[in-house]
């Protein structure tokens, strides 16, 4: 247990909350660039820009020979800010760690582009890497926040569209409720050092666009029918908001008959594996979410 890494980090995150008019679209994704580019990235890889189902992307391998597979991760940023580059902090960690690929979508974000926008990408990313041939036994989705909501509504919009799906799924403190109705909203608030429920409503505002988050593509953990999913690492914080999020989708799963791993780590915020190299926790977590990958893929 690193207590003293937890309240410092704690610390960082809990700084004053700005007073004056909310943050514009583009202060938001400044803001959110200037803290990712704090986090450390393993300097043992190669990255590429690449294109994927007429998106951009960012091909991310390890600095040696690669075992068969790729991950297909999505970045985080509440669905209005992020990128594969400030994603790489997660996305580089696990390549190095699962000794596989990963191409890191460049899904189109609200306001100027809102629900279901980036669900319409990340598919088309996916039907992609099938066309090139690609087999789904050699295919994982992760990823974080925002990220890791789509890899389980691309699964959905994968399947409805008669897709194979892939051979599991990584989500890293995933966002699956545009409700906003799990208990940790309320429980969590003043302990989640990241998020604020005005903050989460507007960003989540600028996503939905006036659609209805009643429905399985917005608010999973409620609503999607998980029958036939692939096997589910779930991992989060305990001092999240969005910690019921995944304990439902976990629930939801199960009662699916789908195999599910619920992995919560204890006085850690949100994506706190974007801390590797700094924070235990973060280390550990990574390590076992790759060797869910390892396990899942099949060269």
């Amino acid at each position: 247990m690193t207590l003293d890494q937890r309240a410092a980090l704690a610390a960082t995150l809990r700084h004053p909350r700005p007073t004056g008019p909310p943050p514009t679209i583009e202060q938001i994704r400044a803001g959110f660039r200037a803290l990712m580019a704090t986090m450390q990235v393993p300097g043992d890889i190669r990255t590429t820009p690449a294109t994927l189902g007429n998106r951009p992307a960012l091909l991310v391998e390890p600095a040696g020979d690669a075992r068969g597979g790729t991950i297909l991760y999505f970045h985080g940023g509440g669905f209005v800010s992020g990128s594969p580059t400030t994603a790489l902090p997660v996305t580089a960690n696990l390549v190095t760690r699962a000794n596989v690929r990963a191409y890191s979508v460049d899904y189109r974000l609200a306001p100027e582009h809102p629900f279901p926008a980036g669900i319409e990408d990340t598919v088309a990313a996916y039907r992609e890497l099938l066309d090139s041939g690609s087999d789904p036994a050699t295919i994982v989705f992760a990823g974080d926040s925002a990220g890791g909501g789509l890899t389980i509504t691309t699964c959905l919009a994968a399947r409805d569209a008669g897709l194979p799906l892939p051979a599991g799924i990584v989500a890293l403190s995933p966002g699956l409720d545009a409700t906003r109705t799990g208990e940790s909203m309320t429980t969590k608030a003043g302990i989640d050092p990241f998020f604020t429920r005005e903050g989460l409503d507007r960003t989540g505002a600028m996503y939905l666009a006036g659609q209805d988050p009643h429905q399985p593509l917005l608010s999973p953990c409620r609503y999607a029918d998980l029958t036939g999913f692939p096997p589910i690492l779930l991992q989060t914080g305990t001092d999240e908001m969005l910690l019921d999020d995944a304990t439902r989708l976990a629930a939801r799963a199960r009662d699916a008959g789908v195999d599910v791993i619920l992995d919560v780590t204890a006085g850690v915020p949100h994506v706190f594996q974007a801390w590797a190299g700094s924070l235990s926790e973060a280390d550990d977590a990574l390590d076992r979410a790759a060797l869910f990958i390892t396990q899942r893929l099949r060269s």
